[in-house]
């Protein structure tokens, strides 16, 4: 009986880690106008521990695919926004953290006139935009902006330089 339960908890814990990776982020009513394809590089920063990434923003059919790479070029996640719903791109495990950034690199991204439209619950001024407490974004530049989560998680996002040295 005891082999029984042991087999029906592991199972459970399973069901829940796996439902975790698929909980609810704030997603646009529309898809918003992107200049794309999009290349970004993304520094991630928490506590004293700081990471460089490699973003990648594509149209795919009528939907956006995210890619987020290591410097070396490893994949770390890989998801595809399609209809309003996130979708696993390849053989990828979840990335729920990378998803959370993707949600809220869309919610930056987004154009300020469409910004009412699709996050009603969104607040704004020239250089800050703010979701709920959830998703706080300070723009820099124009193209050089800042997301800090309500989890502690820094971002600083970049265009990647695409220009060829001589």
């Amino acid at each position: 009986m005891t082999r029984r339960y042991s087999l029906f908890a592991a199972l459970g814990i399973f069901m829940l880690l796996l439902l975790s990776g698929c909980t609810s982020l704030p997603l646009p009513k529309h898809t918003p106008s992107l200049t794309l394809p999009m290349q970004l590089h993304v520094q991630r920063q928490q506590a004293e521990q700081r990471q460089d990434w490699l973003l990648v923003i594509q149209q795919e059919d009528a939907g956006l695919r995210w890619s987020l790479m290591d410097p070396l070029g490893i994949p770390l996640a890989r998801q595809l926004l399609h209809n309003q719903h996130w979708q696993a791109d390849g053989l990828l495990p979840p990335n729920p953290e990378a998803r959370e950034l993707f949600a809220a690199l869309l919610f930056a991204l987004t154009p300020a006139d469409q910004l009412a439209d699709n996050y009603p619950q969104a607040t704004s001024s020239a250089d800050r935009r703010t979701l709920d407490r959830r998703w706080q974004v300070h723009y820099v530049q124009p193209q050089v902006f800042s997301i800090d989560l309500d989890n502690g998680v820094h971002y600083t996002l970049s265009p990647l330089n695409t220009e060829t040295a001589p």
